[in-house]
């Protein structure tokens, strides 16, 4: 991740060294077009609204190469012609089959029934500073008016027009962006708490001679596929289900069954060879009735029945209840191996109980919702969420992934993790459960704590989304279920190196 200076210095390497800027440019558009075909599958009708300098130019390689994947592309210009860069001009001259449209042609445009509608902003780059004015402000506003009355899914590129990209204070009249295709490296106003409901998912345009030049940078990251696929190799061929990882879940009280089923599933979608499901007597008939067909459902009284099981993870706390926080802390403590720590585990913990954290046998993932960690962590209640995990972490020895539209994962010593993916219709009940059998399944399978919960949360995030662009749900009526049953879309997409 990168400060908009960073960048800019950067690319004064990149060029200086003997790189072409209209080389990378072509690169970056034709990367942003090929992201709003991953976001958008059948072509519809894209508004390219584009700037003076070279993010309009961007707009323009992005805008011609969508039309020639069947788009129906329309050009829309912020300033006169005399005032465009040359290089933008060029790209303007090779638009080919798009058309260009003045801004007062918008008054009547509407959208076509039943096809996507994308709108591009590629007004202003991370050069641009101080507040919106003259027909920049007057584009933004237009473009957040057709994103509200027509339903269609505006794509910044770089930034949103009016953020600034080094802090995320906005302008009255920013782009409000359904997606972020920032080239090179995520840029540091993107992540900043503010900055979320403008910026939208985050995807990450790498341009190879960039990132050769730019060397690692370890304390702020954002999760992506380049950086994320190298962590999770092909399964063998004569691997075997022993092979696989044997994850044990703890979870469900009567009335909150399908919490404990929810994790069973998402560990299994998540490839854990072998799953176990722990619960009470008293819910075990439901929980056999309800939970996946794959995994194995055992009753327990007391906890030397869970740890007498091998097993290379724990998952422990989704719908659990509060009845027994003395064997929950027990199980807590004395598990070897890797735990991923959710719901009622860790309101548990937060009952007087966190000093349990520094007597672990094993590396423990912690889970919180904004209201779990609020009881965890009172203190930080009024810190960034960044500030929020790094606080947690240099306190007690554990990784922290803080859920949210924005989803932080950090160790001490390791930095933090943003995660890119993901969707409004994720705000649902039971979305939690299948995180917390996703990255016990991932620890099971040897990924260590951090990088378990970076993966996990990217995994869940991509499966929400590939379920609603495929059309099957919309974001309203996605649930928990559906994200579990699409991991294997997310998966691939890992494999595949998308956005």
């Amino acid at each position: 991740m990168l400060s908009p200076k960073e960048m800019q210095e950067l690319e004064r390497r990149v060029f200086a060294g003997g790189a072409e800027p209209e080389a990378l440019m072509e690169e970056a558009g034709r990367l942003m077009a090929a992201a709003v075909s991953q976001f958008c599958p059948r072509p519809g009708t894209c508004l390219a609204f584009f700037g003076k300098g070279h993010n309009g130019g961007d707009a323009l390689v992005a805008a011609r190469v969508l039309s020639e994947g069947g788009w129906s592309v329309f050009l829309v210009p912020a300033y006169p012609q005399e005032d465009w860069a040359p290089l933008t001009a060029r790209k303007w001259s090779q638009a080919g089959r798009c058309d260009t449209w003045s801004p007062g042609q918008l008054e009547k445009w509407r959208p076509a029934s039943g096809t996507a509608c994308v709108l591009l902003d590629g007004l202003l780059g991370i050069g641009a500073q101080g507040p919106l004015k003259g027909p920049v402000a007057e584009m933004c506003r237009r473009i957040n008016h057709m994103r509200e009355s027509s339903a269609a899914t505006v794509f910044a590129l770089d930034l949103p027009t009016g953020l600034d990209g080094a802090t995320g204070q906005a302008d009255p009249h920013t782009v409000v962006a359904d997606v972020t295709l920032t080239v090179g490296f995520a840029k540091s106003g993107l992540v900043a708490d503010a900055a979320t409901k403008f910026v939208g998912r985050i995807a990450v345009m790498p341009l190879e001679e960039l990132s050769a030049a730019a060397g690692s940078r370890d304390s702020l990251e954002c999760a992506t596929p380049r950086s994320l696929s190298p962590l999770w190799r092909r399964r063998p061929t004569e691997a075997h289900k022993g092979d696989c990882g044997r994850v044990v879940l703890v979870a469900g009280a009567v009335g909150t069954v399908g919490a404990a089923a929810l994790a069973a599933k998402g560990a299994l979608r998540a490839g854990a060879g072998l799953v176990t499901l722990f619960v009470r007597a008293e819910i075990y008939a439901q929980t056999a009735a309800l939970a996946p067909i794959e995994c194995m459902i055992r009753p327990f009284a007391e906890v030397a029945e869970v740890l007498a099981l091998p097993a290379d993870a724990l998952g422990i706390g989704p719908g659990l209840g509060r009845r027994h926080p003395n064997a929950i802390m027990e199980l807590i403590r004395s598990f070897r191996g890797p735990a991923v720590l959710d719901a009622d585990a860790l309101n548990i913990l937060a009952e007087g109980r966190l000093g349990v954290l520094e007597e672990c046998a094993g590396s423990r993932l912690l889970t919180p919702h904004p209201g779990e960690m609020a009881r965890l962590d009172p203190e930080g209640e009024s810190m960034g969420r960044g500030a929020r995990v790094r606080h947690f972490t240099e306190r007690w020895p554990v990784t922290l992934l803080l859920k949210g539209a924005r989803t932080v994962v950090g160790t001490e010593g390791r930095g933090l993790t943003f995660n890119t993916t993901g969707n409004p219709g994720m705000a649902s009940g039971g979305m939690g459960d299948v995180l917390t059998g996703v990255c016990a399944a991932l620890l099971a399978q040897g990924l260590p704590c951090h990088e378990a919960g970076a993966l996990g949360a990217w995994l869940c995030g991509r499966a929400a989304e590939a379920v609603v662009c495929s059309g099957r749900r919309s974001e309203e009526s996605l649930m928990a279920s559906d994200v579990a049953d699409a991991l294997g879309d997310a998966f691939l997409a890992l494999r595949q190196r998308g956005f």
